[in-house]
């Protein structure tokens, strides 16, 4: 039943990479990689139980955080063009 499951989202994972490749926009493109990620996470949780090998939740939960910090990056860097610069609104507050 778990190695189904394994198969399933590595379906998945195939079928987020086709719309990562073809995406018409870099939002689609940003909403894929993020998908593949978060399918990636599943697909540790689902071989570390099978391996019966717990510490995979843990690399899991990590690259969660990782996923996050970059999808938040990219789109950051997409709308200003820079990591560094502040929006309109930390500017004006300052």
């Amino acid at each position: 039943m778990f190695a189904a499951a394994a198969l399933a989202i590595l379906m998945a994972m195939g079928l987020a990479l086709v719309r990562a490749l073809r995406g018409p926009t870099v939002f689609d493109r940003v909403l894929a990689a993020n998908s593949i990620a978060t399918l990636a996470i599943l697909l540790l949780a689902v071989v570390g139980f099978l391996f019966g090998r717990p510490e995979f939740l843990d690399i899991g939960i990590t690259y969660g955080l990782l996923n996050l910090i970059s999808t938040l990056a990219v789109l950051k860097f997409w709308r200003f063009g820079d990591l560094g610069r502040a929006s309109e609104e930390e500017e004006d507050r300052a």
